[in-house]
């Protein structure tokens, strides 16, 4: 099992840019494919973005592509949700996953098997 930790969420106005991290621990985290999902309010969850583990591929939903950018420090058993031009549209829970990395990129919710307690972003003037 992995623990996940997420962490620099916040209240910021539209426009602005925030950096989320998800600390992982009780396995190496090299080993797993890692991803951001959220959940808006009255909303389900949806996929944000994935990384497979060595940070080589990575994939977007649509409505981030272009602003958001994840990426992997290893030796840190740390991934970041770099977040640019956030909107109002952004504002949810962020949550990090984790499952082991067989060779795919993983887009579905289902697929992950280990979850943080998720970072609330807030994009409101």
């Amino acid at each position: 099992q992995v623990q996940l930790v997420e962490s620099g969420g916040g209240l910021v106005q539209p426009g602005a840019s925030l950096r989320l991290s998800c600390a992982a621990s009780g396995v190496t985290a090299r080993t797993y494919a890692m991803g951001w999902f959220r959940q808006a309010p009255g909303k389900e969850r949806e996929f944000v973005a994935t990384i497979n583990w060595d940070g080589g591929r990575r994939t977007y939903a649509d409505a981030v592509k272009g602003r958001f950018n994840i990426s992997r420090d290893n030796a840190q058993n740390t991934v970041y949700l770099q977040m640019s031009s956030l909107n109002p549209e952004d504002t949810a829970v962020y949550y990090c996953a984790a499952r082991k990395d067989l060779g795919s990129l993983y887009v579905a919710e289902v697929i992950y098997d280990n979850w943080g307690q998720g970072t609330q972003v807030t994009v409101s003037s």
